[in-house]
């Protein structure tokens, strides 16, 4: 046998033992190392505009400034609709982005016929990396559980909290747990629960910072939730003992370092509430929160900018925001010294009645057309490795693919 033969057979044994280990290498290849995808719930084009008209105002011009992920160089425009409604509710669109498929309003992690489904998450911890979940809303709200439950229900809220523990993802972070002594208030506190079964819960930085060296995955949640339930609410801006989002961030990356692969969502969850109830300067608020995280992951992508990945995109658009008002033709600018005033003057807080708030909006020329979610396209911002794959048309259940680089 010529030494070129056996070369040959030799070759052709590797290609066949070696062919999968390949193609997973490939797959490897095609995907960043470090991924952040940001969800901001019900920022939809027009509360992002809307958020760039007050930058703007602020240093004396109608137009000009952007928010970072604004300057990011691919954008794309994502369809939400469920799989059985027009317009989606946060689970059935979570669900979309997180495992690639559509399903049924409320479901959670489940296709339409109830039958569990993989998350992106839960696919690349199996892979070897790490996770990261945050939220600034109770950790088993719909948007964040999404990638790491499975329930038909998405009100099944102490049900998720007890699925959390089976991720082994390594950094959960948000406001609590909603059910905290599940619906009818008579069960084992969801902490202690959660203790039992592996996760240390810490409130605030002081027992993060006693207890984080201690453990290779925990939860973090906001001093002011403590033993209680969290209600929902409109943001006034954060409770002084509690944290912002860009810092739980911090926390995170700090707790699983970048020596291994990881993948963190972050999710801007009180832009939805604040749409909900058409509270215009909350939102603007909790948008440039949001914002302050991006660019916490944006410094982190400065240092590795060929093997990290940054997508920001929402589930829905909440609220029918629009710059402008009303049945007549206005040729007009948005008063915002109007909204500014009186947001200062009532101490930042959401304090008038919906009559009241309908007026302001009313007369500083924003309009909102529903205090519930639309069906309307929200954008995609993505810059990194893998980037430009999120421009263009394209539907919540291509996410997951893209993230991955198929």
């Amino acid at each position: 046998m010529t030494f070129l033969r056996i070369a040959l057979i030799g070759l052709a044994l590797v290609a066949g033992m070696t062919g999968e280990a390949l193609a997973n290498k490939k797959s490897e290849d095609k995907k960043a190392k470090y991924i952040f995808l940001f969800i901001g719930d019900g920022m939809g084009l027009n509360q992002v505009a809307v958020t760039e008209s007050y930058l703007s105002y602020k240093e004396g011009k109608i137009n000009g400034e952007s928010l970072v992920f604004s300057d990011f160089p691919y954008l794309g425009l994502c369809s939400t609709h469920s799989n059985n409604r027009h317009v989606t509710c946060s689970a059935a669109a979570a669900t979309a982005i997180a495992c690639g498929q559509k399903t049924n309003n409320s479901r959670l992690g489940t296709d339409p016929d109830g039958k569990p489904m993989k998350s992106i998450a839960s696919y690349l911890h199996d892979e070897g990396y790490n996770v990261g979940i945050m939220t600034t809303v109770p950790i088993n709200h719909a948007t964040p559980a999404a990638f790491y439950a499975n329930v038909n229900d998405r009100g099944e809220y102490y049900t998720i909290s007890r699925q959390l523990t089976e991720s082994g993802f390594e950094f959960f972070g948000g406001s609590g747990f909603y059910h905290y002594k599940g619906e009818k208030g008579n069960l084992e506190p969801a902490d202690k629960m959660i203790e039992q079964l592996g996760y240390p819960v810490c409130y605030g930085l002081e027992e993060f910072a006693a207890r984080s060296s201690e453990t290779d995955k925990i939860i973090f949640c906001q001093e002011s939730t403590r033993g209680q339930d969290p209600e929902y609410y409109v943001s006034d801006g954060a409770e002084a003992k509690d944290i912002r989002l860009s810092e739980m961030l911090e926390l995170c990356l700090d707790f699983i370092g970048d020596e291994e692969p990881f993948f963190i969502m972050c999710e801007g969850g009180n832009i939805d509430w604040s749409c909900h109830a058409n509270k215009t300067m909350s939102m603007i608020y909790d948008i440039l929160e949001f914002e302050e995280a991006i660019k916490t992951a944006v410094k982190f992508y400065e240092r590795y900018p060929e093997e990290t990945l940054i997508v920001v995109t929402a589930d829905h658009e909440t609220g029918g925001l629009s710059i402008g008002e009303g049945e007549e033709w206005r040729p007009e600018i948005i008063d915002w010294k109007l909204f500014e005033t009186t947001w200062i003057q009532d101490g930042y807080k959401n304090v008038r009645t919906e009559e009241e708030n309908k007026e302001l909006n009313r007369q500083g020329f924003i309009g909102w057309s529903s205090y519930h979610h639309t069906g309307a396209p929200v954008p995609v911002y993505s810059i990194g490795k893998g980037a430009e794959k999120f421009s263009g048309r394209i539907d919540n259940t291509d996410i997951k693919g893209k993230i991955l680089g198929e």
